[in-house]
């Protein structure tokens, strides 16, 4: 299947987003296996809010959606626009990753 060239560029830019958290980051599988109570769809979240409300200030983004954030307030690193959602796009493909290792591990005899 072939995708429109800007979809190419938006998965592979997620996907070097994901590998970068893991190499620069050290958030590997280990580390994923252990946010067991949603916090990288919660993270996720909060990065795809700073983007889908840009004209909000950090500081009331902060009072608002920083609730939902599930890490200490020093891994909160907006950026721009577009980059938040590479961002939010790498957390969602980590959560993913991370209920598909656990069902399989489930899933062992």
């Amino acid at each position: 299947m072939s995708y429109p060239v800007y979809v190419d560029r938006a998965v592979k830019d997620i996907i070097a987003e994901r590998q970068r958290q893991i190499e620069i980051e050290g958030f590997d599988a280990a580390c994923d296996a252990a946010n067991t109570r949603h916090e990288l769809a919660r993270a996720a979240a909060c990065y795809a809010a700073k983007a889908a409300f840009p004209n909000v200030g950090e500081a009331s983004f902060i009072d608002i959606f920083m609730r939902v954030w599930p890490w200490d307030e020093r891994w909160w690193k907006p950026a721009g626009h577009r980059r938040n959602l590479v961002k939010a796009g790498a957390l969602i493909l980590a959560e993913i990753d991370r209920l598909d290792r656990l069902e399989a591990q489930e899933a062992k005899p």
